[in-house]
């Protein structure tokens, strides 16, 4: 029997979300539906909204979430009614040729929900990134459900489920800092921030945050970094010279995703450094450095995607480590929200006055 709920949509491009009755249908083969608690609102939900990702309108907007199952369809066993998960758009097929290689991180065949969420009228929706978690309830694949420990409460937990792992997995799994390294982050908001709070669980020894806004190298200090420079006033390249002994980061990541940052990070790594890109470029953005440089600095240029992670290897150790006291992922939660203030949310993204908004759904 399907049942509906409430959950935000964009309709057409660039247009205010509206929140909608949604239809949601019984698990099929494979699928599970969710009972959202919490939801961040994530940049990538601002691109969707705007027709950066694609022009699949209307959108089911909202990915980033944690939850409890509420049901499970026909061969379901990774999950159970009522265990507390983490909602993740890397579901690995284990079949495909990067599977087949013990590359999982770079499945090029994840799963989806098959059936369709539909407004009242019929209309199909395209879930963002495959959850569609702006919804009292949402329908997914039961591989993109990650249990955790129910002792970490939602509005943190949830935030792994997207931006928090990009920027963590960007520096401990794709950048693979070491103990003793330095590291540059170009961009504090909520992604540049958890690559600065990897870093530190890494054991970098210097973490240099660069953002042209006082407020979020505030912020970057907050998570670890130990030198900051506002790009604005500094040359961000020679400061970070100035302060790694004249050489350069040997990790610098890019959170910005923009072609004159991504050449400031290329600048400022040490010889045989690694630059790390996880800011999401516009598809019309191009770049052109030296191709002598590129083969004199030696190194790796890396792009990250979802922090190169396995969520069943690193949503659960993630946890643990938030349990523990070692991971902050509270200082991420910049204000708690209702589903009807995700668009007010957008404009403060937009204006840089929040790392994470978060959706609170369990008591609406």
């Amino acid at each position: 029997m399907s049942q509906e709920v409430r959950g935000i949509i964009a309709k057409a491009k660039g247009e205010p979300v509206s929140m909608e009755t949604i239809v949601i249908p019984d698990p099929g083969p494979g699928e599970a539906v969710v009972a959202i608690q919490a939801c961040g609102v994530c940049h990538t939900d601002l691109h969707y909204r705007e027709g950066g990702i694609n022009d699949e309108f209307p959108f089911l907007l909202g990915h980033e979430a944690a939850g409890l199952v509420e049901s499970v369809g026909e061969g379901v066993t990774n999950v159970v009614p009522g265990d507390y998960v983490i909602l993740n758009w890397r579901a690995v097929c284990g079949n495909c040729r990067a599977c087949k290689r013990s590359e999982a991180q770079y499945c090029f065949d994840t799963h989806n929900a098959k059936q369709k969420m539909t407004l009242t009228d019929g209309t199909e929706l395209s879930p963002a990134l495959g959850i569609g978690a702006f919804c009292e309830k949402t329908l997914v694949h039961s591989l993109q459900c990650t249990k955790v420990n129910p002792a970490a409460p939602p509005e943190a937990a949830g935030l792994l489920g997207c931006g928090v792992m990009a920027g963590l997995g960007a520096a401990i799994n794709t950048g693979q800092v070491t103990r003793g390294q330095s590291v540059a982050v170009f961009g504090c908001g909520g992604v540049g921030d958890a690559a600065i709070a990897g870093a530190q669980l890494a054991g970098a020894s210097k973490i240099i945050a660069v953002d042209i806004d006082d407020t979020k190298l505030d912020w970057a200090k907050s998570f670890g970094a130990t030198h900051v420079c506002n790009s604005k006033n500094t040359d961000p390249v020679e400061y970070i010279r100035s302060v790694t002994g004249g050489n350069g980061a040997d990790v610098c990541i890019e959170a910005i995703g923009h072609p004159v940052v991504y050449k400031q990070c290329f600048e400022a790594r040490d010889l045989a450094g690694t630059v790390v890109l996880v800011g999401v470029p516009n598809p019309e953005m191009t770049i052109e450095l030296p191709f002598i440089e590129i083969f004199g600095r030696g190194g790796s240029l890396k792009s990250s995607w979802y922090g190169d992670c396995l969520p069943e290897r690193d949503f659960p150790m993630l946890i643990d480590l938030y349990l523990q006291g070692r991971l902050d992922l509270d200082g991420f939660v910049s204000e708690k929200i209702g589903l009807g203030d995700v668009e007010e949310a957008f404009h403060k993204m937009e204006r840089g006055e929040v790392l994470r908004s978060v959706v609170m759904i369990e008591n609406q």
